[in-house]
């Protein structure tokens, strides 16, 4: 069991319903424009703090205003904590955020809202690390105010609530009646590099500067390969290596605690790597939430893709009714059995429109977020993703085929795997629940522990 992170890191952010958010992007950007700066800029936070997460583990907790539970989970993944940042002013929300973070026994808390684009990771780490000598951490914004604080346990017990009270919310005063504060009380403090936050429509130069790197080319949506991995050290590079013959994709790898070196290998391609818990539905959806892609393609780490994936998937995407894609299975081994799998999997897929995970499913993001992505199950969750799909529209299985690993088919046979697979399909649609199937199928497989 892996040991339960000590320090816990919270964002504070707002659900994007227009007309409730960015009020002050409006006169530019209609209700509309500023929902989606709000979504966009929060998933390049997220994006941040997942960094920041594979590299040193820490609780993540989103605190919200507006929306609800499910809703939040529905839009940035399972991979949170989540909590209604309540009533009252900010000071009040984030003396409450702190509290409650020390009172489920992590040590330090850091708070960072979601408008700072120049954020990064090193920046966070950065924030932890200087509470080693600190009882308090300040990252100050541009406009007076700060954008991330972080604290001791017992330098909140003494300033809590002085420091979030009597403070001008919202003025250029925030940062220096902060600092008053912090020396009346006797507190040690540091500050961190000052950032611009994105608050007016004067400000929108500083998120185009920031997401400059990573802007779609025009008249195209950028798209996003989702890795979840465990143990793929074997097959992760010659994936990676493949998917970077295309220029137009982003990679992101989010592993599951591998033992081996996957991410180690995956890092130093250049992939964007992740960590969460050793689920492939709480993987994908973190990585779902993590990337900046208006389209999702989601890939086992022993798959590889046809050539010029990126012209087919945008091509599908891109046609009158398109819902959802997938492409067509082909298993890497000439084994006759094999050929029977293939076939029965592409009649399947073409016919009942009922693609599985190996296929390589590809989906506009805001249709993903809409159906509430990948369900918490530990095992069917990509049938159910496309049952769900299903409902919305057409499911296009390109001709292409992918080229999958055949280890899951030789290494527990090949026809009693597929049996297998029939057997637990069958019980689900008998009502079974997902996690009663996967402790049958990881007992079936000689492999309880996995």
């Amino acid at each position: 069991m892996p040991l339960r992170p000590r320090k816990r890191l919270i964002l504070f952010t707002r659900y994007p319903e227009p007309g409730t958010t960015k009020t002050r992007m409006i006169p530019k950007l209609g209700a509309e424009g500023a929902a989606e700066l709000q979504r966009q800029m929060t998933r390049h936070i997220v994006s941040k703090v997942m960094e920041f997460s594979g590299l040193h583990p820490a609780a993540l907790e989103v605190r919200f205003d507006g929306g609800n539970k499910n809703l939040m989970e529905a839009w940035l993944g399972i991979g949170f904590d989540y909590s209604p940042q309540g009533k009252g002013d900010i000071g009040l929300r984030m003396g409450r955020a702190l509290a409650d973070g020390f009172a489920c026994g992590y040590e330090p808390v850091v708070i960072i809202g979601s408008d700072i684009p120049d954020i990064t990771a090193d920046i966070i780490q950065k924030a932890f690390e200087e509470l080693e000598n600190h009882d308090l951490v300040l990252g100050p914004a541009g406009d007076g105010g700060y954008y991330l604080i972080g604290m001791h346990k017992t330098a909140f017990n003494r300033a809590n609530p002085p420091l979030f009270n009597g403070i001008r919310w919202g003025t250029d005063r925030v940062l220096p009646q902060t600092l008053a504060v912090a020396k009346e009380l006797g507190l040690s403090y540091t500050l961190l590099d000052t950032l611009e936050d994105v608050d007016r429509p004067e400000d929108l130069a500083v998120w185009q500067r920031a997401v400059k790197p990573t802007l779609e080319l025009p008249g195209k949506k950028r798209l996003s390969i989702i890795i979840p991995t465990l143990n793929e050290a074997g097959s992760i590079k010659e994936t990676i290596t493949h998917l970077q013959k295309s220029n137009e994709v982003e990679i992101v790898v989010v592993d599951g605690g591998s033992r081996d070196n996957t991410i180690e290998l995956a890092r130093s391609l250049g992939a964007r790597v992740f960590s969460t818990d050793a689920s492939k539905a709480a993987q994908m959806n973190a990585g779902a939430a993590a990337s900046g892609g208006d389209v999702l393609l989601f890939l086992h780490a022993d798959t590889r893709l046809p050539d010029n994936f990126d012209v087919k998937v945008m091509a599908a995407v891109n046609q009158d009714g398109f819902c959802a894609g997938a492409f067509s299975l082909g298993i890497d081994a000439q084994v006759r059995g094999l050929r029977f799998i293939e076939r029965v999997a592409n009649w399947r897929s073409r016919f009942f429109q009922m693609p599985y995970g190996d296929q390589a499913l590809f989906v506009r993001r805001d249709l993903f977020n809409k159906i509430g992505g990948f369900p918490d199950f530990p095992i069917m969750e990509d049938f159910e993703l496309i049952r769900r799909l299903r409902r919305k529209g057409k499911i296009t299985i390109l001709p292409e085929s992918v080229l999958t690993s055949p280890r899951r088919y030789l290494n527990f046979g090949i026809l009693k795997t597929w049996f297998l697979n029939q057997i637990i399909i069958a019980a689900y649609f008998m009502g079974i629940a997902p996690e009663r199937l996967a402790r049958w199928y990881r007992r079936e497989k000689g492999n309880p522990g996995n």
